[in-house]
């Protein structure tokens, strides 16, 4: 058979080959989806949980009187202004000053304190056993496997609404909402619209590939940012004793920072009256 005879004709043992290695990088893919969501949703959501409760409280109080210290200092600041320009000071105006140029602040305490109050939701919340973890895992893995876009290309967008039921029943441990979803797609078969078989799939590599690899980044940042690093601190009780101290004496020198600013305050009051 010559050259002509040849173009065109997919060979089965390279296409069944390749067909092969794209089932695998799929496995690897769901693999990867399955440890990312678990970094994010169980492992980091745990480690944060424990380090609010431990640690988060005193990280509050910290910022709580890092702001203090910058409204009285910032307090001071527009007292001496009125000084200098020989005005009246009425307070109630500088506090109104102050509540809005600390209104950021204010959102930041805020969010924090949510954080706390969050970690104290989610130590509350009833904890799965080995046996149905193990389950939760393998059918969100499965469901994943079905349903993401990055594996699937084909996807519907009520497939893609069901995908993202299915992530929020993964990080609330919804075993029954899981099992529900997986009953719902178990038997479907995805679209597929393959004009040329053989190049489709080794468009379909190439993609899952690329997918594959920026997975591995993405895992990778989790593990290099807060709240997975404070996983080693939390592992060790000396480690977490001396962050705790840390954290303390950090606190303390802020308290001290008050009462040195809440003297002076006084102070410029006092010379004003007399």
């Amino acid at each position: 058979m010559d050259k002509k005879e040849n173009k065109g004709i997919i060979l089965f043992p390279e296409f069944e080959k390749i067909k092969e290695e794209v089932e695998k990088i799929r496995v690897e893919l769901s693999m990867l989806l399955l440890e990312r969501d678990e970094l994010k949703f169980v492992i980091c959501k745990n480690i944060e949980t424990e380090y609010m409760l431990s640690l988060g409280c005193i990280e509050y109080k910290i910022y709580e009187a890092e702001c203090a210290v910058l409204r009285l200092k910032r307090k001071m600041e527009l007292m001496q202004i009125q000084i200098n320009q020989e005005k009246p000071i009425h307070l109630k105006d500088i506090e109104k000053i102050l509540d809005k140029e600390f209104a950021a602040y204010r959102k930041r305490l805020a969010d924090q304190l949510e954080k706390l109050n969050d970690a104290l939701r989610h130590s509350e919340l009833e904890r799965l056993s080995d046996k149905d973890t193990k389950e939760l895992k393998s059918l969100y893995r499965k469901i994943v496997k079905s349903l993401h876009p990055d594996i699937n290309p084909g996807v519907t967008d009520e497939e893609k609404e069901l995908l993202q039921h299915a992530v929020e029943a993964y990080k609330n441990g919804n075993l029954l909402m899981l099992r529900m979803i997986w009953s719902m797609v178990k038997d479907e078969v995805l679209p597929s619209n393959k004009d040329d078989a053989m190049s489709q799939l080794l468009k379909d590599k190439k993609q899952l590939e690329e997918s594959c690899h920026t997975l591995r980044l993405e895992i990778e940042k989790i593990k290099s940012e807060y709240p997975y690093t404070m996983k080693e601190i939390l592992a060790d009780e000396e480690k977490k004793a001396n962050k705790k101290k840390e954290l303390e004496d950090i606190l303390q020198q802020y308290k001290e920072a008050i009462t040195l600013y809440e003297e002076r305050i006084a102070e410029m009051m006092r010379c004003i009256d007399e």
